[in-house]
């Protein structure tokens, strides 16, 4: 499976339509191997994601857990902190020179 493609199922609050639609977009992408389309594989390929979001959405509904919620923000420091350790930690910080004259 392509890594941008994140997990979906049994977050507080639930997926939205966009993030379920850029899944989708992944997904469709990797299976055609381009990012965007030819002109002739235009309508094909936009088809294919609206479809893969419609029944991407219905199993999300679809979908029962005993399992509380995951809060998006825990997941998201979880990532990171496997990112740092698989890449090595990252200075965010931006350094902006700022000038007197």
């Amino acid at each position: 499976m392509c890594r941008n493609i994140k997990t979906l199922h049994n977050f507080d609050p639930p997926a939205t339509r966009d993030e379920i639609r850029a899944s989708s977009l992944q997904f469709v992408r990797k299976l055609c191997g381009f990012t965007e389309p030819s002109h002739a594989n235009e309508a094909a390929f936009n088809r294919a994601v609206e479809d893969v979001t419609h029944v991407a959405q219905h199993l999300l509904d679809s979908l029962v857990t005993n399992a509380p919620p995951r809060d998006r923000e825990v997941q998201r420091m979880k990532a990171r902190a496997r990112s740092e350790k698989r890449f090595g930690a990252s200075n965010g910080a931006v350094v902006a020179a700022h000038s007197d004259h």
